[in-house]
């Protein structure tokens, strides 16, 4: 039985990934535009750079970490084209380095923090197990947006369970984004791994319930494709408005995806 690798892992195997399709990019195509509007492939790996560069920082220096959330912004969107502007202005192979070692090191940084201590982070204190899992969302809904600008799909692994379960313990992000009350219920979700294996969250005898493959799951909850293209569904009334809502990350929502954006 292969035994499921832990959250620092499979975040270090999905960004190995994305690394070897950006090794093989030109010039002319870290320019390419995404699905994000505005934001080219050298944005996004720029924002993942700048992400994980905070991401390494919290454990590695929480003094240095806290002393730059207290000079953030009010506004959630200057506060990313801020921490973006650094790396803009590299040549593709400088910001690939650089974005390499970032990653690297957040990743050593996590590592060498023991799992029951707290590290800070934007918000709430996190164990370092749970901010690696955050770093698979960012890692898999940017790269999605890379691999949607080069109209190719990326095959998934059971790694992805760990934004499944990261998703699950922010199930309220989409209603705290919209200020929207959040609804006295506990989902149960039942997600289908790429593996065929049944995945389990909440309460098993929850009336209302969230089910699908676990890949639509993520993109449902990374905003990378609307919810009619996706076979996730809801039984009761509030998990049905989840899917219209549903995000993995603080600050806005965004415009998402358009139904029949992509192909099929």
């Amino acid at each position: 039985m292969t035994r499921q690798p832990d959250p620092i892992r499979a975040l270090t195997a999905e960004c190995d990934e994305l690394d070897e399709l950006l090794a093989g990019l030109d010039d002319q195509q870290w320019q390419l535009p995404t699905p994000a509007p505005g934001w080219t492939i050298t944005d996004q790996v720029a924002h993942l750079a700048a992400t994980f560069k905070l991401a390494g920082l919290s454990p590695s220096d929480p003094e240095a970490f806290t002393a730059v959330v207290r000079r953030l912004d009010p506004d959630f969107s200057v506060n990313v084209h801020n921490a973006m502007r650094e790396f803009l202005s590299d040549p593709p192979e400088v910001l690939f380095s650089r974005w390499q070692a970032e990653r690297a090191a957040a990743v050593k940084a996590l590592a060498s923090v023991p799992g029951d201590q707290l590290v800070p982070w934007l918000v709430n204190p996190l164990p370092p197990a749970v901010l690696a899992m955050a770093g698979m969302m960012e890692a898999f809904a940017h790269g999605q947006d890379i691999t949607d600008a080069l109209g190719i799909r990326r095959a998934r692994t059971d790694r992805i369970k760990f934004l499944v379960a990261f998703a699950v313990r922010t199930w309220d992000f989409g209603y705290l984004a919209r200020e929207e009350p959040r609804p006295d219920v506990e989902f149960g979700f039942e997600i289908t791994a790429p593996s065929g294996a049944q995945w389990q969250f909440g309460p098993p005898d929850a009336a209302q319930r969230i089910s699908g493959p676990a890949e639509d799951f993520c993109l449902l909850v990374t905003r990378r494709r609307h919810r009619d293209d996706l076979a996730v569904t809801a039984v009761g009334p509030d998990a049905e408005h989840w899917l219209d809502i549903a995000q993995a990350y603080r600050g806005p929502a965004g415009a998402g995806r358009k139904p029949g954006q992509f192909p099929s």
